[in-house]
């Protein structure tokens, strides 16, 4: 099952930071997706790229965070999830239940990368965005496993 989060406005750096940090600490968490315009590279005269501390690790942002996509196990952690939002974006959002990650890989993908296709792990089918080179594509973080 997918949520997908829309604040009112887009999200600057910091305040996703929290959100996505806060969220991270919930179980029924699968993956998330940051979606949003994409910013100006700096060569061309855009902002400074910043960096987000996620899970300890270091993320330089490439979009302007305005959605936040997330496949979830069940109903019941929506309200968690809620409260998280609440205290994180004074400024309102809305919360849609639906179908936003692909869960397949689809013909694009394999006239995209052709015979690398296979290579491209299951958790990074529906991550991409498209239109991006290689190396900016995605970061998987993978949560800690408690022994």
């Amino acid at each position: 099952m997918d949520i997908e989060i829309f604040p009112h406005r887009l999200l600057n750096t910091d305040t996703a930071e929290r959100l996505l940090n806060d969220l991270d600490s919930l179980e029924g968490i699968r993956r998330m997706v940051i979606q949003g315009p994409r910013l100006t590279p700096v060569e061309e005269g855009g902002p400074e790229h910043r960096t987000m501390v996620l899970k300890g690790e270091e993320v330089t942002i490439q979009v302007k965070p305005g959605r936040i996509l997330m496949e979830i196990d069940s109903e019941e952690i929506i309200e968690e999830i809620r409260e998280k939002c609440e205290e994180n974006i004074p400024f309102g959002y809305n919360i849609h239940v639906g179908r936003f990650i692909r869960k397949q890989k689809t013909v694009s993908d394999t006239l995209k990368y052709g015979e690398k296709l296979e290579e491209i792990s299951e958790e990074m089918v529906g991550l991409t965005d498209q239109n991006a080179q290689l190396g900016d594509r995605a970061k998987i973080l993978k949560r800690k496993k408690e022994e």
